[in-house]
């Protein structure tokens, strides 16, 4: 029984200093790369042809997507398997874990209003940008507190697609508003980074 009691307690305080601490594997250079990637990809869309159409345009966002997640998630997952300890890794699944559920909610909502066509198609840049946000806000508690503004930032822009009724396939509706997010994100990580740094 007090073994027991005394395990839980342990395990409440690894949680407790996880939480303290700041993760740090969201590295400032392929956060700010990714952004660059959306701002680029707002650029080259008019001159891909596939893009015109609605299938073509999010095939191309989506593609546009898993080049950014692969480029923020390698350097996660090299030092997962290579460069962590028992403890950083479980602040890793932990980080991971909170933020994965939009990322699901992503997939399922692209897949869903994909099949409506042209009106499910208009709606998924303000969808993406607000689960985005969704998915920043749950990660928050492992991340520099100003990471929250960039949460909001997400939240307001994908509210904004929706009230404003920005229902198309415009390139800048996903390009600014990921680019611009994923910088400030970078940015926040630069000075945190710098911050912890300095104090060390």
């Amino acid at each position: 029984m007090e073994l027991a009691h005394a395990l839980d307690q342990i395990s409440e305080i690894h949680g407790q200093l996880a939480k303290s601490e700041t993760f740090r594997g969201y590295r400032p250079l392929p956060i700010a790369l990714s952004g660059v990637v959306a701002l680029a990809a707002a650029l080259a869309q008019p001159y891909v042809a596939a893009a015109a159409t609605e299938a073509g345009y999010v095939l191309y966002w989506v593609a546009m997507a898993a080049a950014c997640g692969a480029l923020c998630g390698g350097e996660i997952l090299y030092n997962y398997v290579a460069r962590e300890d028992r403890f950083a890794r479980r602040t890793t699944r932990r980080v991971v874990g909170q933020f994965a559920p939009c990322l699901a909610a992503g997939v399922a909502v692209t897949v869903g209003l994909w099949q409506l066509g042209a009106p499910g198609v208009g709606l998924l840049p303000a969808l993406w940008t607000l689960l985005y946000g969704l998915g920043l806000f749950s990660s928050r508690p492992y991340l520099p507190r100003a990471i929250g503004y960039v949460a909001l930032f997400y939240l307001g822009a994908g509210a904004l697609l929706l009230v404003t009724g920005r229902l198309g396939l415009s390139p800048w509706d996903m390009g600014a508003t990921f680019g611009l997010g994923q910088v400030a994100a970078a940015v926040v990580l630069h000075v945190n980074l710098k911050r912890e740094d300095d104090r060390g």
